[in-house]
């Protein structure tokens, strides 16, 4: 007797397994392919054999680090003692970009931003390339800090759209750090995000839209002439607040000046890589 009942349990559970749907399952797996797509890394660190070289990657940029700066040129760009050893970044296209992902080399780095500066440049657009220096004790964490910072590039260009006639750029992080704060003011620790439109009338109504969209803080507006963006043609405004607010903001002045852009000489901005806001 107990044996029959037995059999007929588990006659009912194969039962429930073969009509079990498999439909649902099949559902979800197709979910996980439509995510967004993920930037591929095209950072390249072979092609030199000195020892000083890392790297390069998109925006015409390369990544060097030196064990043991001279004293004469440390003393000049009045980089602590401590530091001894430097990694160095330095490119022709984009600042943003590259403060963004230097941004994130520090946190998972045991190095220290010393140096950002904005170059004029854009190969001859509108906007200008940068310089950024880390420190280190140990020059293992500053060429760590380079090879980091050339790697999250392609995610940080994702969000900078170019036409022959302007450009636009858009930035976030949920917990700015050091590299941030330094180059532009970021509140340590807090979501933070830019707005950067060329020419710089666009990054007037940029600014304008990005405030108006959300409650977020404005920490700075650089203009041409106000000493922010080394005389190029754009405007960056930089604000901080609540992660969803400062996401708020730039996807509304995102998509305002994708539209605005485009009337300039009716090229259609693309992303440079895989938009990551």
């Amino acid at each position: 007797m107990n044996e029959d009942l037995m059999q007929k349990i588990m006659g009912e559970v194969m039962k429930k397994m073969a009509d079990a749907p498999v439909a649902e399952a099949t559902e979800e797996k197709c979910e996980v392919k439509e995510e967004a797509p993920v930037a591929p890394c095209t950072a390249n660190f072979t092609g030199c054999g000195l020892t000083e070289f890392v790297g390069t990657a998109i925006g015409s940029t390369i990544g060097l680090v030196i064990a043991n700066l001279d004293a004469g040129i440390h003393e000049a760009l009045k980089i602590d003692p401590k530091y001894r050893s430097i990694g160095i970044i330095g490119d022709r296209t984009g600042a943003g970009p590259q403060i963004f992902a230097a941004d994130e080399a520090v946190k998972a780095t045991n190095s220290e931003i010393v140096l950002i500066e904005l170059p004029r440049d854009t190969e001859g657009g509108a906007g200008h390339g940068s310089l950024i220096i880390f420190g280190a004790e140990d020059v293992s964490d500053a060429r760590r800090a380079v090879e980091v910072t050339l790697k999250e590039l392609d995610r940080t260009f994702g969000d900078v759209y170019g036409t022959p006639a302007g450009h636009l750029e858009f930035q976030y992080t949920a917990r700015a750090s050091y590299a941030l704060n330094k180059a532009f003011g970021a509140p340590i620790g807090k979501s933070f995000g830019i707005t950067v439109g060329a020419p710089a009338a666009i990054g007037v109504l940029l600014a304008d839209t990005a405030v108006k969209a959300a409650n977020v803080d404005v920490v700075g507006v650089s203009t041409p002439g106000n000493g922010g963006t080394s005389y190029s043609n754009e405007v960056i405004l930089t604000f901080s607040g609540d992660s969803g607010a400062v996401r708020q903001a730039i996807i509304a002045a995102r998509e305002v000046g994708l539209q605005v852009l485009k009337t300039l000489d009716g090229t259609e901005p693309t992303s440079t890589t895989v938009p990551y806001i």
